[in-house]
């Protein structure tokens, strides 16, 4: 396969991801904002969405506040925001019409779908009643494409470079979003445990689909160490880190294994899945969660940067 085949395939799974997960973002931010005081606190939810999103210092610059109207804006419809869910359909719509004779007809008429579908939404973000519309729509076509690539796709290389693509950005989602929570969404003076902290913690595991999964593996009330085992080292959940990286490490082989040659990125990351494999929850949270989570956030970055080195280029 050519690299700029592999490099536009990676590409569409990563933007695809990427629109998805800032849905979810916002999905999960208007539903706090919606609750009364007493169970969000003071912090501004709208800041935390875009610190969440990795998208800060941008925001910053183009925007005086963090509020509903201007956040829904930069990280859905905004097209000077290269990560907005917009921005984000348009390039994978781009690449898959660059690389369209190596995806399925089901694969190609969703993102074409798409592309045209939001055409219809304008820079307004609308009432509350639309965006949640809209939000959902993301989701569901990312769950669309999702699907019709798991169904139709030959199990050959053109497969195990989207399927790289998607698993190293929900690694990284998954992770920053953790992070956010920890680090900078929960005030000084909170204590954990407490009403705010649950309503909090319930939301980031709505937002990622793992509220139902965390009362069917613990079977008790929300609790930010079990939060965290089930969305760090439960390899069962589909948007763990445990999870992304034993498929990542799996896919990286197969590649390997048709190239006829191990790489750098098939050892990055087997390293940062055997860390994974043997850390503890205790003894995360003893060295400190927020620390945890920056490493494997760069280690994720690199080895993004290996695979594009070794393949992509």
């Amino acid at each position: 396969m050519l690299s700029r085949t592999a490099d536009s395939l990676y590409w569409i799974a990563r933007h695809v991801e990427r629109a998805e997960y800032l849905a979810r973002i916002l999905d999960g931010t208007m539903r706090l904002t919606n609750l009364p005081l007493a169970y969000v606190g003071t912090s501004n939810e709208w800041k935390s969405a875009i610190a969440t999103a990795g998208n800060t210092k941008l925001f910053e610059d183009n925007y005086p506040e963090a509020n509903e109207e201007t956040v829904i804006h930069f990280l859905a419809l905004s097209t000077e925001n290269p990560s907005s869910i917009r921005n984000c359909f348009e390039t994978a719509r781009a690449n898959a019409r660059a690389v369209r004779t190596a995806l399925t007809a089901e694969m190609w008429e969703t993102i074409n779908t798409a592309w045209i579908e939001l055409q219809r939404f304008s820079n307004d973000p609308g009432t509350r009643e639309e965006i949640t519309r809209f939000l959902r729509w993301v989701q569901e076509t990312s769950l669309r494409f999702d699907g019709s690539a798991y169904r139709t796709m030959l199990r050959n290389d053109s497969y195990w470079f989207t399927r790289l693509g998607l698993y190293l950005e929900r690694a990284d989602n998954t992770a920053r979003i953790l992070d956010v929570k920890y680090h900078l969404l929960l005030p000084r003076l909170e204590p954990v445990g407490g009403s705010l902290d649950y309503f909090q913690w319930a939301a980031i595991l709505r937002s990622v689909s793992a509220l139902t999964a965390y009362h069917w593996v613990y079977r008790e009330s929300v609790k930010p160490w079990l939060v965290a085992d089930l969305l760090i080292l439960n390899d069962q959940m589909p948007r763990s880190l445990a999870n992304c990286y034993e498929n990542l490490v799996r896919y990286l082989d197969e590649i390997a294994g048709m190239y006829g040659r191990q790489g750098p990125a098939q050892r990055q990351a087997r390293a940062i899945y055997n860390r994974l494999e043997a850390s503890r929850m205790e003894e995360i949270f003893q060295h400190g969660l927020h620390e945890f989570i920056n490493e494997f956030i760069a280690d994720n970055s690199s080895l993004g940067a290996a695979i594009s080195q070794q393949y992509l280029m």
